[in-house]
């Protein structure tokens, strides 16, 4: 098959499943003369390590000269005006990138309902949530629209939708990938993912995107392995499992036996798998809800109306005024909610009280996290509590929504790498996911021992 037929087989998919609501845009014209320009390259012999990958963007990741929106009315209209160190990378290696992608406005949410553009439906079961809120980057990949999606990964946006959808997400180290061009939620949280069918698909396009980058103070400078090339274990292992989830009591029977017959196939195949206690878990979700929120608060405070985007066409006598009205009909009811919970714990009344308490909590949930893999290579726990729900059944109960993320978020808090692989069924045949995380820049561990897995 030729790059130009695969991206012509994508393009049909995408139309034939429009309620999917998966992709904001399709790049039809341009795709497909770079699929002809890359078909060239591989008869000539000298293609780039992606020809031939069909990659969709979600709508947080710039890419020069085409439409950027966040998923948010506020960005109406607005073009990026350069492309984000990852999208040049994958052009670099003759990657076609095929569109952008639906997401939760802001990449806030576990459920991809917050989108301006209406949500997106899990192919699986088309009443129920793919996740969020990476939710259309999910979908493209389940629903065979592409090959890979890069999603963003701030509290399990990439894992959670992975499991929900049936296909791998991996959350790479805090730093690991440049996060240059990809709009800010929470800047010490985001952390771009990849989303694929196979473990070596997503090894493959990490060796190419991660990495230093001049433009990005906090990426790692750490030598990038040719992690495509390592995915085979050769060495029993041990593995750690979190006695407070499985013991928890949200979680879906299907997930717990899942979880179980895991832990009892290792055992069986010579790997060591203990019980380890972790009591900081239920502490984790305030802390990330406290300081993602907080960090929200500061990052979009740029969308004002005054350089680009939304501007309100109410009358307002004052700069404040048109502020407030911009940013009342540009915002979601979400992202309204998320900012003034991180503006209230930021007020000086009330700063100590959350913001610096919760920064201690973080520094005690990353130091336990650390103790384990002192004694472990591995941590084993579910992706998420339970299996996709349906459109609207947390909507008017906000609290069950962030319980979506009662597993990803230690990832995050912590800055290790994590992966979500899909593991089976449920009952209702929606897919079930489960996820190891591992210690910092141990991708090629993890990507290793997933594989395995799978």
């Amino acid at each position: 098959m030729t790059c130009q037929e695969k991206v012509k087989k994508y393009i049909q998919n995408i139309k034939a499943k429009p309620q999917l609501n998966a992709f904001l845009e399709i790049y039809e014209e341009e795709a497909l003369q770079r699929a002809a320009q890359i078909d060239a390259k591989i008869a000539a012999g000298n293609a780039g390590k992606l020809a031939g990958f069909v990659i969709g963007l979600k709508d947080v990741i710039c890419y020069q000269n085409h439409p950027l929106q966040a998923s948010s009315k506020i960005l109406n209209g607005f073009v990026s005006q350069f492309s984000a160190t990852v999208t040049e990378r994958l052009l670099a290696e003759d990657a076609i990138i095929i569109g952008r992608q639906n997401c939760d406005e802001f990449a806030m949410g576990s459920s991809n309902e917050n989108s301006a553009f209406g949500i997106a439906r899990n192919a699986a079961d088309e009443s129920r949530v793919p996740g969020g809120s990476s939710g259309g980057s999910a979908i493209a990949v389940q629903a065979d629209l592409c090959d890979i999606s890069l999603g963003s990964d701030t509290g399990g946006s990439v894992r959670q939708p992975a499991a929900f959808c049936g296909v791998v997400g991996l959350k790479p180290t805090y730093s690991r990938i440049s996060r240059f061009g990809l709009i800010a939620y929470a800047s010490s949280f985001d952390c771009i993912g990849i989303f694929g069918r196979n473990i070596k698909d997503v090894a493959l396009v990490l060796e190419v995107i991660a990495g230093k980058d001049d433009q990005d103070s906090t990426v790692s400078s750490q030598p990038v392995p040719a992690y495509s090339q390592q995915l085979s274990v050769t060495s029993k292992k041990r593995i750690a499992y979190l006695k407070e989830t499985i013991e928890s009591e949200g979680l879906q029977p299907e997930i717990l036996a899942t979880v179980k017959n895991t832990i009892e196939q290792l055992k069986k195949d010579g790997h060591t798998v203990e019980q380890v206690d972790f009591p900081l878990l239920k502490y984790i979700l305030p802390v990330y809800y406290i300081l993602t929120t907080a960090e929200a608060s500061s990052n979009l405070a740029r969308y004002d109306g005054v350089r680009y985007g939304h501007r309100t066409k109410e009358d307002f006598e004052d700069l404040e005024e048109m502020y407030k009205k911009t940013r009342s009909e540009g915002f979601g009811s979400e992202v309204q909610r998320r900012i003034m919970l991180g503006t209230f714990v930021l007020s000086a009344s009330y700063y100590d009280a959350y913001y610096t308490k919760a920064q201690k909590m973080r520094r005690l949930i990353k130091e336990s996290t650390d103790k384990i893999f002192e004694n472990y290579d591995f941590i084993l726990l579910p992706t998420t509590p339970t299996t996709a729900f349906k459109i609207g059944e947390h909507q008017k109960d906000v609290l069950q929504m962030y319980l979506a993320d009662l597993f990803t978020v230690q990832a995050n808090v912590a800055g290790i790498p994590a992966i979500s692989i899909p593991k089976g069924t449920d009952e209702q045949g929606l897919p079930i996911g489960i996820q190891l995380m591992a210690q910092y820049f141990k991708e090629d561990e993890l990507l290793a021992f997933a594989n395995y897995l799978m």
